[in-house]
């Protein structure tokens, strides 16, 4: 019989198969605690639905010395609600809290009461929770993509949006009720840069939560993810083509499962050709959700760490984009925060490079794409982001691209690292 493979591709990582991520976990049970809330944010890929998933787990709670019973755990997603709107948002608590007391015939009577009654309100569910206060219990909602609700639509403007998350906060920290409910929200970005302008004469609609980013991984958290391969030496190897990043290292841990209990070995050719293949969707995500200037940044990067892949080469000169990067360190940052770059300090200077050497890759590829029509397309773009010299080098890089693909290190030195650390002839334990 096959050992069932641990790693997950396209969909949450399972609890019981849930690793790292102990101090935001612990975070977040604190919170829960004290009947707090929490802003858990991150790119695309970061492990935010699975994060939520290991919270709702009753084995979570364990480890964590609570109590799951004494809690009504709701979680759903703001991307299940289209269009958004806000009385759609309660209405949804409300049914889900709905299902998880049945049996409770007077609150189940009461909730369906709110529900026929049609569009509820935060009220409504202030009414719940006094109810849930009286059973010694307390509501704790684990929201996923509350960015969907920082989005304005036909039926949903900036006046509604303002409404809605005064309204939030207003349950959560101005009201009596609110002792008795935790929030935990996801979503892509920090919710001060997302959202409604701020009122200079109010406070802050985001300022009841406590903000944690999830991050790659690292070293012990990769070690922890890989261990059922039981490969010495893999981490380096693992880390050099996944940059920790959740969803690459889910999906390399599964191409390397797949072929260590079917094959004894892997088979290089097929390991690489499989992951530059599952990945390509997830690169594509992130390239489109970075703004020009930060593509720009990332080509730039890409280019020169090129460079120096060719070696004493002499191809093309691209010096000179520190300079650049070091006028730029904002959308660096940002990149940073969804996980795409990395940085290093040298003589009190920030390096920066590609987290995972397989996004590298992927933007050259994008580059071998353009043509002149998208250079010419661009030109504001550059001149916004360098001198007119440092974009003739630019563009007289990518021209180089575009002839001499022949000269790019070939696809297996991109994975070298790993295909030495995998052993020949393994076979995976079945326990």
């Amino acid at each position: 019989m096959l050992q069932q493979n641990p790693f997950i591709i396209g969909k949450p990582v399972r609890p019981e198969h849930f690793a790292g991520r102990a101090s935001e976990i612990a975070a977040a049970f604190d919170q829960i605690y004290n009947r707090s809330h929490l802003a858990i944010w991150g790119g695309p890929g970061m492990g935010k639905t699975s994060f939520l998933q290991k919270l709702e787990s009753s084995q979570a709670w364990e480890e964590h010395g609570m109590d799951s019973s004494q809690a009504v755990i709701v979680r759903f997603s703001c991307e299940n609600i289209t269009p958004f709107t806000p009385s759609d948002f309660w209405q949804e608590i409300l049914t889900l809290v709905k299902e998880k007391v049945a049996g409770q015939s007077a609150l189940e009577a009461e909730i369906n009461t709110i529900l026929q009654a049609g569009k509820p309100t935060k009220d409504s569910l202030r009414q719940i929770l006094r109810k849930l206060k009286v059973q010694d219990k307390y509501l704790v909602l684990l929201i996923d993509d509350f960015h969907v609700a920082l989005n304005t639509t036909q039926e949903y403007d900036e006046d509604a949006m303002q409404k809605f998350l005064s309204e939030c906060r207003n349950l959560a920290v101005h009201s009596a009720e609110g002792q008795h409910m935790s929030m935990i929200v996801t979503s892509l970005k920090r919710l001060n840069e997302l959202g409604p302008k701020l009122n200079p004469n109010a406070s802050p609609w985001y300022n009841h939560y406590l903000f944690l980013r999830l991050k790659t991984f690292n070293n012990t958290e990769i070690d922890d993810i890989f261990k059922s391969l039981r490969i010495p030496d893999l981490r380096e190897a693992i880390k050099e083509i996944t940059g920790g990043h959740p969803s690459l290292l889910q999906i390399s841990g599964f191409l390397l499962h797949r072929d260590l209990i079917t094959a004894n070995a892997p088979n290089a050719d097929k390991f690489v050709s499989d992951f530059e293949s599952v990945t390509q969707q997830i690169f594509q995500n992130i390239w489109e959700r970075c703004s020009e200037v930060e593509q720009t940044l990332l080509m730039l990067m890409a280019l020169s760490s090129l460079k120096g892949r060719l070696h004493k080469q002499k191809q093309f000169d691209v010096s000179g984009i520190e300079l650049i990067f070091s006028q730029r360190e904002a959308e660096l940052i940002k990149l940073e925060e969804q996980g795409v770059v990395t940085h290093t300090v040298h003589e009190e200077k920030n390096i920066y490079s590609f987290t995972s050497s397989t996004m590298e890759r992927w933007v050259i590829q994008q580059l071998w794409q353009t043509d002149e029509k998208w250079l010419q397309a661009r030109e504001k773009v550059f001149l916004n982001l360098m001198s007119r010299q440092q974009m003739d080098k630019f563009i007289t890089a990518v021209k180089w691209l575009w002839k001499n693909k022949d000269k790019i290190p070939q696809i297996m030195e991109w994975f070298g690292k790993l295909m030495a650390a995998l052993p020949k002839g393994l076979i995976l334990p079945s326990n």
